[in-house]
Parts: C-alpha cells; sequence; structure tokens
C-alpha cells in the first residue's frame, strides 16, 4: 500500500492576478509504514501538498494515487479516502466542539455510520493510544491545556483507524515539554500499529529524531527525499533556501574543520555524543 504522486501541480486563483503556481511537478511514493518528515520554509507549499493527500485539495493537473488507485478517477469515493488518510491541522483544538471529550472523538466514528458503542469503543482506544487520561472524558474539550487538546485532536482522527496520519505542525504552540510528549506519543503509534505517518514541522531536531526521511520543498519543488543523514548533509545548501540543519550538525562540522577526526553526519544528540567519545578513544 502507498501514496503515489506523478507531476503534481496546483494553481491558486488561476486566471486572475491573484494566481499563484504552489505546487509545481511534485513527484514522490511513500510507502506504507514509513515516517515521512515534510520541511520546507514558510510559502514553500508543504501545507499545500498534504492537503492533495486525502483529496481535500485537487491538483491542477497530475495524477495521485492510493493503493494503486488514482483519486482523480471518476467514482473514487474520497470519504473513504479521507477515513484511510487522516489530516490533523495546525492547531487542531480550533476543531473541537463537542461537549465533551468522548463525544468529540466519537463524532469521525458516528460520520462512518458506526453504531453507538462502536463509536465509543474507537474513542477510548484512541484516547488510551495517545496517552489521554480516562478521568477527562467527560470534561469539555475547552478547559483543557493546549496539549490535552492537541491530543483530543489527534484521537479524533485515530478513532477512524486510518492508514496514514498526516499532521501539519502538530507542535505548534506547545512548551518543549508538550512536544516531546505528542511526538514520543506519534512515534509509539507509528511502531506499534505499523501506520504511515507524513509529520510537517519546522524543528529540524524533531525531525531528525523521528523520521526515516525527509522530504524538502521550495517554492512548489521537491528539493531533496532521502534520509534524515543524506538531507542534513546538504546544510549549506538548505541554508540558502531559508532551512537549517539540526544543531548538531554544525557542531560536528566544526569538529571537522578544527582537525578533529569525527565523522559530520550525525544528527541527534545521541549520535554526536558517540561520535566524540569514539574519537576520543581512537
Amino acid at each position: 500500500m502507498s501514496i503515489k504522486a506523478e507531476h503534481l501541480n496546483y494553481i491558486y486563483s488561476p486566471g486572475t492576478a491573484y494566481e499563484k503556481q504552489a505546487l509545481k511537478d511534485v513527484s514522490f511514493e511513500i510507502l506504507q509504514g514509513q515516517f515521512v518528515g515534510i520541511i520546507g520554509h514558510t510559502g514553500s507549499g508543504k501545507s499545500t501538498l498534504i492537503q492533495h493527500l486525502n483529496g481535500l485539495t485537487l491538483a491542477t493537473s497530475g495524477s495521485l494515487f492510493y493503493e494503486g488507485k488514482n483519486i482523480y478517477d471518476e467514482g473514487c469515493d474520497m470519504k473513504a479516502l479521507r477515513s484511510q488518510v487522516g489530516l490533523v491541522f495546525q492547531y487542531p483544538e480550533h476543531q473541537l466542539f463537542e461537549v465533551d471529550v468522548l463525544t468529540d472523538v466519537c463524532f469521525g466514528p458516528k460520520n462512518q455510520g458506526l453504531t453507538p458503542d462502536e463509536c465509543e469503543k474507537r474513542a477510548k482506544e484512541a484516547l488510551e493510544l495517545v496517552g489521554f487520561p480516562e478521568k477527562y472524558y467527560k470534561q469539555s474539550p475547552f478547559d483543557l491545556s493546549g496539549g490535552q487538546k492537541r491530543r483530543v485532536a489527534i484521537a479524533g482522527v485515530l478513532a477512524m483507524q486510518p492508514k496514514v496520519l498526516v499532521l501539519d505542525e502538530p507542535t505548534a504552540g506547545l512548551d518543549p515539554k508538550g512536544r516531546d510528549e505528542i511526538l514520543d506519543q506519534v512515534a509509539y503509534l507509528q511502531k506499534e500499529t505499523g501506520m504511515t505517518v507524513i509529520l510537517v514541522s519546522h524543528s529540524m531536531e524533531d525531525i531528525a529524531k523521528y523520521v526515516n526521511r525527509i522530504m524538502v520543498m521550495n517554492h512548489g519543488e521537491k528539493l531533496y527525499d532521502g534520509t534524515p543523514k543524506e538531507v542534513f548533509a546538504h546544510y549549506k545548501e538548505l541554508e540558502s533556501v531559508g532551512l537549517a540543519a539540526p544543531q548538531v550538525t554544525y557542531i560536528m562540522n566544526a569538529l571537522a574543520d578544527r582537525k578533529i577526526e569525527v565523522k559530520t553526519d550525525a544528527i541527534t544528540i545521541e549520535e554526536a555524543a558517540d561520535e566524540i567519545m569514539r574519537s576520543f578513544h581512537d
């Protein structure tokens, strides 16, 4: 199973003074079970791109395949697609609206036509997956902290049991502790369920720590696509398009410039520490 894009183009407001090409000939394939990070400066096209993945936005030209079927073919069931490819927007807590947490998380399964008992079972399983405390199930979502609201919003998508989870800046506005908790939970979910996770983030440290593949967007085009080590090896080119590598990348390159024999491809603090210790013992 996979999501495959072929030559996607998207133009905002075509034929008007506001016309802008947001995606330019973008092609890729994401296989089931991958944890993919998408990075790019503001206006690079990353949010536009992920809105294509479940048919929320339709390409001006090109093809998008889910499980081998072109979603633009006549008769494609978009409702079924959106159940399989769950999209969590930036600040998803703005989408919370029900009287209590459990009812809110039941909303998606209810729309899928499940019975009330099935909806509640799915909702409780999803809330457990995101580590949300049971004692708050009957609480109004508006009384929760920012991190708790974020967990409820993610649970609302998980309750529909998607095969693909797309997260647009899921930690925006959270403090460092809340950010780590959310992303650790997402990484646990990905590992436990084998679902595909696509993470849009501005934090290079987060991307380096969690994902196993990075796609870099720049002015609507795919600039790089590879493992974190492969992509961050281009840290100087990334700087030229308004991005940075993890701080560790700069530290390791600075050490190498001072003739300390270290490999410069470490991208997490743990990898850097191991490499520095190795260089002192060699």
